[in-house]
């Protein structure tokens, strides 16, 4: 798989991100101009979960986004469809609740988390929609969505500027810092065909989210979308077992 616009395969991404998984956090750091934990901390206040309350992080490699929840007190669940990924997390952090899992047919039951959360996955998931309807099923109604994601500059010179940044300096850089420089050519391609703000804001509703709002950060370059799970559903109490 070297193309965005091909069908995902689930077992060929799980492969690419077991293969990148050790120095994964180090290029990101790089890439990112070590925004990426700015970014994590934005998304922690988005969850704001409280001590003791129990918070789905999808696609969380190695733990990484996980982290700033179980710092904070929070019953966090670190899931990840790469095995090598969650490997890693669990040897740095082993208090944290590793599970291996496919975002589109998650391995919990009904109402099972009192928010849910991805960051820098969606985009991966052989069926993003899907996975959307997955997290609303397993959060406990009025429980909290919050999904991060590379998005669009709201400024359009900069949005020319960056997509050609991302293509052109993304690989190279990644030659020299990452065992597996495809891989951050496929996720340079991704980040392009991905929609934007405000359709990212149409699937979440769709797939049946409330309240959705969405923060920009860096620009555009990152768009933090926020969603409440309804209380009831058609009618009935979103909490009644499906």
């Amino acid at each position: 798989m070297n193309r965005a616009s091909l069908e995902k395969r689930p077992e060929e991404m799980a492969a690419m991100f077991d293969d990148v998984a050790p120095k994964y956090d180090v290029v990101n750091d790089i890439l990112s101009m070590g925004q990426t934990r700015r970014w994590r901390r934005i998304v922690l206040e988005a969850v704001d979960a409280k001590p003791g309350q129990r918070v789905l992080d999808l696609a969380a490699g190695t733990g990484t986004s996980s982290e700033p929840f179980a710092d904070a007190g929070v019953n966090v669940v670190a899931c990840d469809f790469s095995v090598g990924m969650l490997k890693v997390g669990k040897r740095r952090r082993p208090d944290i609740d590793f599970i291996a899992g496919d975002a589109t047919n998650l391995p919990f039951a009904d109402n099972s988390f009192d928010a849910s959360t991805i960051s820098f996955g969606l985009r991966n998931v052989m069926d993003p929609k899907k996975a959307l309807r997955e997290m609303l099923r397993v959060t406990k109604p009025g429980g909290t969505l919050v999904v991060a994601d590379f998005s669009h500059p709201t400024f359009a010179p900069f949005r020319t500027v960056y997509t050609e940044y991302l293509m052109r300096a993304l690989p190279p850089i990644a030659k020299k810092v990452a065992s597996n420089p495809a891989a951050y050519v496929y996720l340079a391609e991704s980040i392009r065909v991905w929609p934007n703000q405000d359709k990212l804001s149409a699937w979440l509703t769709e797939a049946g989210w409330d309240a959705v709002a969405y923060r920009n950060l860096s620009g555009g370059i990152v768009a933090v979308h926020r969603a409440v799970k309804p209380l009831t559903v058609d009618g009935e109490s979103a909490a009644t077992d499906r």
